[in-house]
């Protein structure tokens, strides 16, 4: 494998965590990873930790030099302007990871924001690959304090099922993208091997954490206030729209791009949930 050097932001968050250790594993040892504060970062001892922030775009000078390949986790905006400094810096490969709303619902503003984003990516003079998850596994660590102190979960849609991705496939896919040659150019939507209820993703949880977990079904009036506490109106209803409301063919459709990139099958909720057993215990 070369020695160009390749920079991860959201280094510790579930994709990119993850993705660090997979090029570590692999060999790759010209990697930075993004970090708001290098002195905590707990990274794979062959990767080189990097300060700065993806929403003040001029504090990543420093991380992009000599980078000729960056993953783009987008975080709070500023990504166009992120795009741009790497094209300037000479960055000759963005794998990006944006989210399948924006084929499922391109109405949604976050999805016109991701949108751009892409747009921004193809538009540039760098190769690119596009990632467009569905909703993460991850997710349901929202549950976790209920679960752990009241032993129940309050849902406003029990019963719909959507195919979640673990964040580890994602970092696979990723992976495949920096290091094998064919995806450049390419788009992957990518989901979990099946559709799974959040009543079945609780019985997994409980499962795992070998504990009885009730599921309690609210009205989407109730998960609304709950959710507009801390994520605004419009973003409580896009939530809503995404997870039950306004579920559409691509949006519950279950892909193989896992597999077809990776060489293994997605991974299944249960796995994940075993994974994190203790964050429900």
């Amino acid at each position: 494998m070369g020695t160009a050097m390749i920079l991860v932001t959201g280094a510790t968050g579930n994709i990119g965590s993850v993705l660090l250790r997979r090029l570590h594993d692999g060999g790759t040892r010209s990697v930075r990873g993004l970090t708001r504060d290098a002195a905590r970062a707990a990274f794979p001892q062959s990767v080189e930790a990097v300060e700065g922030d993806l929403t003040r775009p001029e504090t990543l000078k420093a991380a992009l030099h000599g980078v000729r390949s960056l993953v783009l986790v987008p975080y709070a905006g500023g990504e166009r302007e992120v795009v741009a400094a790497a094209e300037r810096a000479g960055v000759e490969h963005v794998v990006l990871v944006s989210s399948v709303v924006v084929e499922t619902h391109p109405r949604l503003p976050a999805s016109r924001e991701k949108a751009a984003i892409e747009q921004a990516v193809r538009d540039s003079e760098m190769a690119w690959t596009i990632l467009r998850p569905t909703q993460f596994a991850s997710n349901v660590l929202w549950w976790a304090e209920s679960i752990r102190t009241e032993g129940a979960v309050s849902v406003p849609y029990p019963d719909v099922g959507l195919p979640v991705v673990h964040p580890a496939d994602i970092a696979d896919v990723a992976y495949a993208a920096l290091t094998e040659p064919g995806h450049r150019g390419r788009t992957y939507s990518l989901t979990g091997p099946e559709r799974i209820t959040p009543r079945q993703q609780v019985a997994a949880i409980a499962a795992a954490a070998g504990r009885d977990i009730t599921v309690v079904g609210i009205s989407r009036a109730q998960a609304h206030e709950q959710l507009a506490e801390f994520l605004g109106g419009e973003t409580a209803d896009a939530v809503l729209d995404l997870t039950g409301g306004d579920v559409t063919a691509a949006l519950a459709r279950v892909r193989d791009t896992v597999g077809e990139v990776t060489g293994h099958p997605a991974t299944p909720f249960a796995r994940w949930a075993q994974e994190h057993a203790a964050a429900f215990r």
